[in-house]
């Protein structure tokens, strides 16, 4: 993993919790029941992790763990083209998968609420769209071209 890779997954994985974030606040209007969302948020993701039940530090491991592992694969794989649109479709596949389908196992999981949550998803993979670029290939016909003395 480069380090460009992990610059963008550090930014990505914190940032993209802003539409959930956002929505809280602006629901509630408090910063404690905001705060709040984002610890029950974090959480929740603890409960894919043995013992199974949800916790904080458990969470931000997992939460960590998680974005490693799909910025990685989303830096090598999204297209240069139109990439930051394939960045948003590739975090709303995410998204259901984890909240819809491996979360619908998971009670803290499933009580998220989904749309914000699928927006840090859409986020997620925005950001690791605009702060990575595909690496080169010979497959994608940009091969490195050496000048000639």
């Amino acid at each position: 993993m480069g380090r460009q890779t992990l610059r963008a997954i550090a930014i990505a994985s914190v940032a993209s919790g802003t539409p959930s974030t956002l929505t809280t606040f602006v629901r509630t209007r408090s910063l404690p029941a905001t705060a709040r969302g984002i610890r029950d948020a974090t959480e929740s993701i603890g409960e894919l992790v043995p013992p199974g039940r949800p916790g904080l530090i458990r969470g931000a491991f997992a939460h960590l763990a998680i974005s490693a592992a799909l910025g990685e694969l989303l830096a090598r794989t999204l297209p240069a083209r139109h990439r930051v649109a394939a960045g948003a479709a590739a975090g709303a596949v995410i998204g259901v998968v984890n909240l819809r389908i491996i979360g619908r196992r998971y009670p803290s999981i499933q009580a998220l609420p989904f749309g914000p949550q699928l927006g840090d998803n859409i986020a997620f993979g925005v950001l690791m769209a605009a702060l990575t670029r595909r690496p080169a290939s010979v497959s994608d016909g940009s091969r490195s071209r050496r000048q000639s003395p």
